[in-house]
């Protein structure tokens, strides 16, 4: 980030590759990712220290329901795999 109203960014994966997602092992495969990329990229996420990532996690698990109905989708009943990599990766860069 270079300018003073520049904010970070998510994480790099696309939210079309979480749609596979549904088991642990696909989900843990995405954290993976996520974790490279921070490591790669170390202050470009907006949320790249721990404290700011969980702050954002919450907010991200709480507008999941919003986020569905804006895609016109059925928000689950039961919580899946993919929810949890779409909340993950909302919390990268959710300001």
């Amino acid at each position: 980030m270079s300018g003073a109203h520049e904010t970070g960014r998510f994480t790099n994966i696309g939210p079309n590759e979480v749609d596979h997602v549904t088991t642990n092992t696909e989900a843990a495969e995405i954290v993976g990712r996520m974790l490279a990329d921070l490591r790669a990229h170390p202050t470009e996420w907006e949320n790249h220290t721990l404290e700011r990532f969980l702050d954002a996690l919450e907010s991200s698990l709480k507008s999941l329901p919003w986020l569905y109905r804006n895609r016109g989708e059925d928000f689950p009943d039961q919580p899946t795999w993919k929810q949890f990599a779409e909340a993950l990766i909302m919390a990268t860069g959710r300001e």
